[in-house]
This record gives C-alpha cells, sequence and structure tokens, in this order.
C-alpha cells in the first residue's frame, strides 16, 4: 500500500513547492525587477511621505479639490458589528453596492446627487461617472468629461482663471493604455497635488 501511495505523496509535495513557493517567489522577483513602482503598490509621495496610490481612489470633500466616483465601500460598524456604515474607499472592503434598479435608496441616492451637481453646473450634462460607483468601489480615475464637470468649482473656489485650472486638467488627461485598451481618463489624487502645486 505504502508503494502506491509514495508517488501521490511525492508529487504533491512537489507540486506544492513549485507552485506555492517557488512560482510565487520567481513572480515577485521578477516584478519587482522589471516594475517596482507597480509591485510595491504604485505609492505616490509628497515631501517624502506616502500619501496614497494610484490605484486606489480617495475622497476629496472640500470644493477645492476634485472629486471622484462615489465609492460603495463599508466596514463593520463600531458601535454594533452586525450593521455596517459607509466607508468610502476602504481597500480593506473591496466591492461594489447590491442595490439594483428597482432600489429606492439607489435611486434617491443618485437623485440626491444629480440635484446637487446641476447645482454646482447648471448648463452641463452631469458625468454619469460622477453619481454611479464602481465595481471595486475603489475606482482611482474619472472621465476627462468628469474633471471638466467640477472645474468652475474648484476654480471658483482657488480663486484661480478657469482657464488654468482647465489647462491643467487636460494635461493631466491619461491615453489608452497601448492606445488600444480602456477609456481616457484623469487620475483623481495625482490632478489634485497639480492643482496644489499651481500657483494662485
Amino acid at each position: 500500500m505504502l508503494k502506491e501511495i509514495r508517488p501521490a505523496i511525492v508529487v504533491l509535495v512537489l507540486l506544492t513547492l513549485i507552485t506555492g513557493l517557488a512560482y510565487p517567489l520567481a513572480m515577485t522577483g521578477i516584478a519587482g525587477a522589471i516594475f517596482p513602482n507597480q509591485a510595491q503598490g504604485s505609492l505616490i509621495e509628497k515631501d517624502g511621505k506616502v500619501i496614497g496610490s494610484a490605484l486606489i481612489g480617495q475622497a476629496f470633500a472640500s470644493d477645492k479639490y476634485f472629486q471622484g466616483r462615489p465609492s460603495a465601500t463599508n466596514a463593520p460598524d463600531p458601535k454594533d458589528s452586525t450593521k455596517t456604515i459607509d466607508a468610502p474607499y476602504n481597500a480593506a472592503n473591496s466591492m461594489g453596492s447590491n442595490l439594483g434598479p428597482t432600489s429606492k435608496a439607489l435611486a434617491d441616492r443618485l437623485k440626491g446627487d444629480v440635484d446637487r451637481l446641476k447645482a454646482e453646473n447648471p448648463n452641463a450634462a452631469v458625468p454619469v461617472d460622477l453619481v454611479t460607483t464602481s465595481g471595486s468601489g475603489l475606482d482611482p480615475d474619472i472621465s476627462p468629461a468628469a474633471a471638466l464637470f467640477q472645474v468652475s468649482r474648484v476654480a471658483k473656489a482657488r480663486g484661480l482663471p478657469e482657464t488654468s485650472v482647465r489647462t491643467l486638467v487636460e494635461g493631466q488627461v491619461e491615453g489608452r493604455t497601448l492606445g488600444l485598451l480602456g477609456e481616457p481618463r484623469v487620475n483623481v489624487l495625482k490632478l489634485n497635488l497639480a492643482l496644489d502645486a499651481l500657483k494662485s
């Protein structure tokens, strides 16, 4: 019986070492050598301090900053562990919303967001990505249209000419990956850092 079991045990141990140890270590080493910034999480630093990642969105509440997509992530309620509370851009709990098209809560939130944005910029159509969440709830990018929609609010809050802020946004637009994949986009954190660097 041991004669029949021994090959299975040897193959199990061998494949465990190859696929569970050698392969992940090799891929981690190769990724660190070829793409060191991405392998470390695409971290963004300011004055020597990590302030975020280019891959994970952040909440910006002030009118002086561009804002990203709404986030549907949540976290356990510290007062009652059987409930959850909103925790925008909670990377430990990446998820979309389970609310569907017939949900009154979703419809009310969308209407409130659209009304707020319409009041901010009544002459422009509200870009859909400013009122809808992404599948992960962590999307760091918005469409160029969503960034341009916010130009007048940001310029007014900072006392800057709209043309300067618009030019800044247009300079931050990233094209399709390899010219084919995805859509043009603007990273909100990078845009806000460039905005802070802009002289009034």
